[in-house]
Formats: structure tokens, C-alpha cells, sequence
């Protein structure tokens, strides 16, 4: 397997050289919102430690983060009145990741409501999106 990269673009939102929109962030996690999102409330939870996947993050850390996870899981969906919901941890390529960077993507679903392509997405719409689940936290 393939060592971590500590320039993948989550590492750099973690130092703060890129921005992002804040959902929730404390000292083991950060949630903020996917830039190309295929649901309205599709957010990404990190760790703050350096871990590619599952494959190599340390059980306490996925710990932390499975409850970080579940947390910003129901307040999406209380913000988004989502009646169900996915979540989503892809590990390696042939598994879906494009950042490596170990992370959940949280997706509050309505029935009846498909998938959007993924497209960058609007930042005002973005930002309105992280303000309504910080608030449903």
C-alpha cells in the first residue's frame, strides 16, 4: 500500500491552506462540505491524524471518527429532513477513494430523490448548506 501523503488536498484543509465550509470541527474531527456535491447536505468528515484509509488509521482514531460521523449524520438529516441516509467510506482506488485521505461522506436522502452528477457546486449555496446542519448540531 502506498504511504500517506501529507499535501493531499484534506491534509492542506486541515492547515487551513485551503478553505473549506465548516460544519463541525473539534479536536479529533473536521466536517465540512463536499465541493461537488450529489445530495443537498453531502458533507465529508476527516480525521486530524494522518491516516490513508481503513487500512492504516488506528482503531481509537476510527472510533473518534465513527462518532463524529453519526453525529453530523443526524443533524444533516434533521437539517436536510432527510428520510433516510447513506454513509460512505471508500478505501484504495479499486474501492472508490479519490483523496487519500481517510473520510466519510455523509449523504441525507429523500425518497424519490436521485443522485446528482457530481459538479462543483455553488460556494453561497455551500455555505448556506454548513450553516443549516452546524445549526441542527
Amino acid at each position: 500500500m502506498t504511504a500517506y501523503d501529507p499535501d493531499n488536498i484534506f491534509a492542506k484543509i486541515l492547515r487551513r491552506e485551503i478553505p473549506s465550509h465548516t460544519v463541525f470541527e473539534d479536536e479529533t474531527a473536521l466536517a465540512f462540505m463536499d465541493i461537488m456535491p450529489v445530495v443537498d447536505g453531502h458533507c465529508l468528515v476527516i480525521p486530524k491524524v494522518a491516516a490513508r484509509n481503513i487500512f492504516d488509521v488506528e482503531p481509537e482514531d476510527l472510533a473518534a471518527l465513527v462518532k463524529t460521523a453519526q453525529r453530523v449524520s443526524k443533524a444533516a438529516c434533521r437539517a436536510f429532513q432527510a428520510d433516510g441516509h447513506t454513509l460512505r467510506l471508500h478505501s484504495e482506488t479499486s474501492g472508490g477513494q479519490e483523496v487519500f485521505h481517510i473520510h466519510f461522506h455523509v449523504l441525507p436522502m429523500k425518497t424519490g430523490v436521485p443522485l446528482r452528477p457530481r459538479v462543483m457546486g455553488d460556494h453561497a449555496i455551500l455555505a448556506r448548506h454548513a450553516a443549516m446542519i452546524h445549526e441542527a448540531l
